[in-house]
């Protein structure tokens, strides 16, 4: 198989957050998807790269979000193969659906606004950005992307995301933690709201809400994790490539987690 330049070798860890044995683990994944033919599958030259190398491109830029002409010179390809690369990757990167799951599992939802120029997807939200809501959930237990929703416009608050993204479809049979922000969706478990008299709540109420705010902690960690790759806070790219982007990101998370 294709080994990464030995030059490059340091940059694994930075730009994936993978370990080398991992990091092989994924680009021998993305070979058995199709990663070593040509862009377009028509006859011509051959890729500049290693498809490992071009594997880290890819993690290279989500993780940094450098320009096309950036990451041409940190990589020695002009801005159009690096473009070229992105394209054709992203997509084998991506996060494999769920195909079967523990009958216990519980899953953790949120949403986090991306901000994003492409105005065909994003709208004015909440951070005065243009924005696009992005829905993830993970595995109470395992901590890993389990689903993700299809990225929204920015002004649609989680609990009209959650349905229109079509997240809470793919977590069907799950039983499902949020916060009081999905109040309307009733199969998801979110914590004990006040009585509208302002009387507080019983105390059995405030441990469970305790309880609900320590375990929704970890979606809130998985999503900071996730934006650690900087392209998740300025997307650049068209906003119909979001959900290829995150999903490739929630990819990377998981194979981290594996161990």
């Amino acid at each position: 198989m294709q080994t990464i330049t030995a030059s490059r070798s340091d940059w694994i860890h930075p730009f994936t957050g993978l370990r080398p044995t991992q990091f092989r683990r994924l680009v021998r994944l993305v070979a058995a998807r199709g990663g070593s033919a040509i862009a377009d599958g028509r006859p011509g030259r051959q890729w500049a790269l290693h498809l490992a190398d071009r594997v880290l491109l890819v993690a290279a830029y989500w993780r940094t979000n450098l320009t096309m002409r950036q990451l041409g010179l940190l990589f020695g390809v002009s801005h159009s193969t690096a473009h070229r690369v992105i394209d054709s990757l992203g997509r084998l990167l991506a996060l494999a659906p769920v195909r079967r799951r523990p009958r216990d599992q519980i899953a953790i939802v949120d949403g986090t606004l991306v901000p994003t120029g492409d105005h065909r997807l994003a709208a004015q939200s909440k951070n005065y950005r243009y924005s696009a809501n992005l829905q993830v959930a993970i595995d109470t237990n395992t901590r890993r992307v389990i689903a993700l929703g299809k990225p929204q416009p920015g002004n649609r608050n989680d609990t009209v995301a959650y349905r229109t993204s079509g997240i809470a479809t793919a977590l069907a049979g799950r039983t499902v933690m949020a916060d009081g922000g999905y109040q309307g969706n009733p199969e998801a478990i979110i914590p004990h709201r006040k009585p509208r008299d302002g009387s507080p709540l019983p105390k059995w109420k405030e441990r469970l809400n305790a309880e609900h705010r320590a375990i929704r902690a970890r979606i809130e960690h998985t999503l900071a994790r996730m934006k650690t790759y900087k392209i998740l806070r300025d997307y650049r790219r068209a906003g119909t490539t979001l959900a290829t982007t995150a999903a490739g990101i929630a990819h990377l998370h998981n194979i981290a987690l594996a161990g």
